[in-house]
């Protein structure tokens, strides 16, 4: 069933953990960076925003910092946590301005599109991230 999450793993064979509760991020708005056949963009690597990533994001054309409100988005501001698709992390990754990730809230799917070696590069250990 393509609606049907896929299991909850993270990179580093463990149970997924919540990425972002406020804003709330996720395919299914769930906080997690679960996912299912349906998501297309792979929005699977937990990420901390930062300023020269939202603007690296928005000059390729997705704007993240200005909300939606008509599709319920907030606009991401520096310090946001987030489920970023994997090929916009690695294609920041490649232009330098990759943003840091929670491992443990970055799924498995991930690696369809980036290395975990490119992952644990930016890697923030748990006890750095806020609270979310």
């Amino acid at each position: 069933m393509a609606y049907e999450r896929a299991e909850s793993v993270n990179v580093l064979g463990g149970v997924l953990q919540p990425c972002s509760q406020d804003p709330l991020t996720g395919f299914f708005r769930n906080g997690c960076c679960d996912t299912s056949a349906m998501d297309q963009g792979n929005h699977t690597v937990c990420a901390i925003m930062t300023a020269e990533f939202l603007a690296y994001s928005k000059y390729v054309g997705n704007d993240l910092s200005t909300p939606r409100p008509e599709f319920m988005f907030p606009g991401l501001k520096p310090g946001d946590q987030w489920c970023l698709c994997a090929g916009r992390f690695q294609q920041a990754h490649e232009e330098g301005c990759a943003p840091k990730v929670r491992l443990e809230a970055t799924h498995l799917r991930a690696l369809d599109a980036v290395s975990l070696e490119t992952l644990a590069q930016h890697a923030v250990e748990p006890r750095e991230t806020p609270d979310r």
